[in-house]
C-alpha cells in the first residue's frame, strides 16, 4: 500500500508529534510511506502561517507535487494546524486520492482546542450550533480576541466549503471522543459513521532493571488542563512523595512549589528511554487532567511498564483505567478525593499492588502493542479504499 502522511510539528513537542513519528517508523516497515512534513513558526512568520492557513496556496503546491510524483493510495493527516491548512483536503481530494484525518484534539470544535479556559472546562463551543462566538469574547486561543476568531472562522469557512465532509474518515483513539464529536451541537456536524475508533500505542524499550520506589509521578506537559493545580495541593503537606516530569507554562510554579514541599521533586524533561525507566521506578503514575483527554500516551507507556495509573474520571482515562484492575479513578478537579486514592493506594498491601501490576502489562500486550496497532491502522485504510469504512 502506497501511503503518504502529512504533518505539522508544533513550536513545542508534544504527543501528537510524537503519534505521528511512531506511525511513520511502524508503516514504513511493511508499506511503502512517504511523510510530508511541516513546522509552526514564531514571529512574524508564524502570523504569516496562521494569517494563511485558510488558503495557503504555497502549501497545497507543494503537496499536489508530491502526490503527483508518488501517487498514493490513501493520505493520512496529522496536524494541519497552522502550517498546512485544510486545503491540502481539498487538493487530495480534487486528485482522487481518499483521505483520513487522525484526530488528536477538539480543534475542530473549538478554537481552544482542549475544551478549557482559565484552568476550567469549557463547553461553550458544543453547547449549541452555529459559530462559537462565545468562545471567541472569552479569548480561549491565546488569551486573544483575533486568534481565537480567526482559528474559529478557518474551521467555519471549510465547513461551509464543504471541506471537513470531503473527508473519508476521522480516526479518534477512543470511544468518549467520538461521542463528543457526534452527540454534541457543535457547528461541524459530521454523522458517526464518518469515526472510527483506534488507539494509540506504546513502543515497549528495554531498559535497565529497576527497583520499584514508594513514589508516585507525573510526566507530561505543564499546563493548566493537566490537573498541575490539583496535583500539587493534593501533595503539599502529605506523607507522599511525588516526582515531576516535563516542561510547560508552570514549571516555575513547580519549582517555587518544590522550594517549600521536600516531599515534591521536579526533574525536567526526560528522553524516551528516561521516561521508561521513571516508569518502571515509580509506584503510580498519577494522571490528574481537567479536561476531555482524547488519549493519554503516558498511560499505555505506564501499562507497559507495569506501572499502575491514579488518573481523573473524566474524558478518555476512564476507558483507559479499568478501576481496581489497571488503576484507580477520582473525581477530577477535586484535591481531595486525588489524597483519598492515593492513601488508598499507599495502604494497599504488596500483592494487592503486584496484581494490578500484572493486569498493567497484559493490558498493554493485549491492547496497545506496535503490531496491533499497525493491523488496526492498515484494516482501516483498506477500508475506506474499499469504501467500506462505514461498516468498522
Amino acid at each position: 500500500m502506497k501511503i503518504i502522511l502529512i504533518h505539522s510539528y508544533y513550536r513545542l513537542r508534544g504527543g501528537e508529534d510524537e503519534v505521528f513519528e511512531q506511525e511513520f517508523e511502524l508503516l514504513k516497515q511493511t508499506e511503502d510511506v512517504r511523510a510530508i512534513t511541516f513546522r509552526n513558526l514564531t514571529g512574524w512568520r508564524g502570523a504569516v502561517q496562521f494569517l494563511l492557513s485558510i488558503w495557503n496556496i504555497s502549501v497545497a503546491g507543494k503537496v499536489k507535487r508530491i502526490i503527483f510524483r508518488f501517487k498514493p493510495d490513501i493520505i493520512q493527516i496529522y496536524n494541519w494546524h497552522y502550517a498546512t491548512g485544510p486545503i491540502i483536503i481539498r487538493v487530495a481530494k480534487k486528485l482522487g486520492v481518499r483521505v483520513v484525518i487522525n484526530v488528536p484534539n477538539y480543534r475542530l470544535l473549538c478554537p481552544s482546542a482542549t475544551l478549557v479556559h482559565k484552568g476550567k472546562l469549557f463547553t461553550g463551543s458544543i453547547d449549541k450550533r452555529g459559530f462559537p462566538w462565545l468562545a471567541v469574547q472569552k479569548k480561549v486561543y491565546h488569551n486573544s480576541f483575533f486568534q481565537s476568531f480567526w482559528m474559529a472562522f478557518v474551521v467555519y469557512f471549510h465547513k461551509k466549503l464543504g471541506t471537513w465532509h470531503k473527508v473519508d474518515l476521522y480516526i479518534v483513539p477512543t470511544g468518549s471522543v467520538k461521542k463528543l464529536f457526534t452527540e454534541n451541537k457543535s457547528y461541524l456536524d459530521l454523522p458517526p459513521e464518518k469515526f472510527a475508533v483506534k488507539p494509540n500505542f506504546s513502543v515497549n524499550t528495554v531498559v535497565l532493571p529497576a527497583k520499584r520506589g514508594s513514589h508516585f509521578s507525573f510526566i507530561g506537559r505543564l499546563s493548566e488542563e493537566k490537573g498541575i493545580h490539583v496535583l500539587l495541593e493534593a501533595f503539599k503537606n502529605s506523607p507522599h512523595e511525588l516526582v515531576i516530569a516535563g516542561s510547560g507554562p508552570l514549571s516555575d510554579m513547580i519549582r517555587e512549589t518544590c522550594s517549600g514541599n521536600s516531599n515534591i521533586q521536579y526533574v525536567g524533561n526526560l528522553s524516551k528511554e528516561g521516561v521508561k525507566a521513571a516508569l518502571s521506578a515509580s509506584t503510580a503514575l498519577i494522571f490528574p487532567s481537567i479536561c476531555f483527554e482524547t488519549f493519554g500516551l503516558v498511560i499505555t507507556e505506564a501499562f507497559s511498564a507495569g506501572c499502575p495509573v491514579i488518573a481523573s474520571d473524566i474524558g478518555s482515562p476512564t476507558e483507559l483505567v479499568r478501576e481496581g484492575v489497571t488503576g484507580l479513578l477520582f473525581k477530577a478537579d477535586d484535591k481531595n478525593s486525588l489524597r483519598n486514592r492515593l492513601d488508598f493506594w499507599k495502604n494497599l498491601n504488596e500483592a494487592g499492588k503486584e496484581q494490578y501490576r500484572k493486569n498493567c502489562i497484559s493490558t498493554y500486550e493485549n491492547l496497545y502493542t506496535p503490531l496491533k496497532n499497525r493491523v488496526q491502522l492498515l484494516n482501516i485504510y483498506q477500508s475506506v479504499i474499499n469504501n467500506t469504512s462505514g461498516m468498522i
